[in-house]
């Protein structure tokens, strides 16, 4: 039985936050995996993004929002890293990071350098709590102290 709660449309922001969980999840399988942009992002969008996969069903999530994430991300992972690198503690390589916690930051990198219509404390907050859906303990600090540092570079005009 289906109620009229049930119909409500999905708000644009629960979108969005799909898209970015999605496309944590698509940057994580292109780096232990090896697969290409084109090919990751068609197996999301046909089979992922508002879909059931073995017996999950993945939140409807903003397509173009997905797209413009992992392909900038990997557009752009040459200036991105450097930059996550340099926010890092002294004694971390990016490379020494979970290939998660990795896919987050990039993910999160890209939307501060990029996407100045939406404010720092979205993106941070929104990656943040993806890095909480998978992991319990220092890494969503970790994700929120490397966002904040990386805010303060790119926007030193706004307030987190």
């Amino acid at each position: 039985m289906t109620t009229d709660r049930d119909k409500q449309p999905v708000k644009p922001a629960n979108q969005r936050g799909a898209a970015r969980l999605a496309a944590v999840q698509a940057l994580y399988q292109m780096d232990i995996g090896g697969t290409g942009v084109l090919e990751i992002v068609a197996e999301y969008e046909a089979h992922r993004l508002g879909q059931e996969l073995d017996g999950d069903t993945y939140l409807k999530a903003d397509a173009s929002w997905f797209r413009s994430i992992v392909s900038g991300v990997v557009r752009d992972q040459r200036l991105l890293d450097p930059m996550i690198g340099a926010a890092l503690q002294d004694d971390w390589a990016l490379s020494r990071l979970d290939s998660t916690v990795r896919a987050i930051l990039r993910a999160g990198t890209f939307e501060l350098k990029e996407r100045r219509d939406v404010p720092v404390a979205v993106i941070v907050t929104e990656y943040v709590e993806i890095a909480k859906a998978f992991f319990e303990d220092e890494e969503p600090k970790l994700v929120n102290a490397v966002l904040d540092r990386i805010a303060k570079q790119l926007r030193p005009d706004t307030r987190k």
